[in-house]
């Protein structure tokens, strides 16, 4: 199964769900983020990714290295161009879908559990959440959290931790999702159930050996 063993599963019944966001939570694409900001600096789509991507900048973001003012002026001086924080937030957005069935199947899933989210991003992301995906909220309300609040970024275990710690919960009662697998790798040196994201259907597969979704 998914995450630990099955037995560990019966020892310690999963009380909360905790949610990555780009790619499972919603759809994301870098390259039309990319895209847009070399649109507005006037340059390649290389050059941005080079100089935010490349140069291990959007790291400092996520880890919390950089306060959000910081980032935001320090985006736009490796960019070449005065970003505003508004064009950010907009060209954030656009690289943004919701994935209906993730959210259909996190819906459920509240009326039994806990459910949060936890992704690698900027202070940023979970200010304005409600312009970049507004789809969360009702589902999630306050518990959206960028690893840049606790000052690491995933697969640190310490964001994880850290992150439960917040939640009040014991790392032995959640059960995290992600699509990257070293994520996932440090949710179980956390000391958390885990589950890598490939698909929907795995996904339902995995929370049905839980016992938290039933048809």
């Amino acid at each position: 199964m998914s995450g630990q063993s099955a037995s560990a599963a019966v020892t310690d019944a999963v009380k909360l769900v905790l949610f990555d966001m780009d790619n499972v939570l919603c759809a994301y694409d870098r390259a039309t983020r990319v895209a847009c900001l070399a649109g507005l600096a006037g340059t390649s789509s290389e050059a941005v990714h080079e100089a935010i991507w490349d140069s291990g900048f959007e790291l400092l973001g996520d880890c919390g290295a950089l306060e959000a003012a910081d980032y935001l002026r320090g985006f736009g001086e490796r960019i070449g161009y005065p970003l505003s924080l508004e064009e950010w937030v907009e060209a954030r957005r656009r690289s943004m879908q919701p994935d209906r069935a993730m959210l259909d199947i996190a819906s459920r899933l509240r009326n039994t559990v806990d459910i949060a989210v936890l992704t690698n991003n900027t202070t940023l992301v979970a200010d304005h959440i409600d312009t970049l995906l507004p789809e969360l909220r009702p589902l999630f309300g306050s518990r959206i959290y960028t690893s840049a609040q606790f000052k690491t970024a995933k697969p640190d275990p310490q964001c994880y931790r850290r992150c439960l710690s917040d939640l009040d919960m014991r790392p032995q009662t959640a059960l995290f999702v992600d699509d990257l697998a070293a994520n996932v790798a440090g949710a179980r040196e956390a000391g958390l159930f885990a589950h890598h994201h490939t698909s929907v259907e795995s996904f339902r597969q995995a929370l049905s050996e839980h016992g938290l979704l039933r048809d």
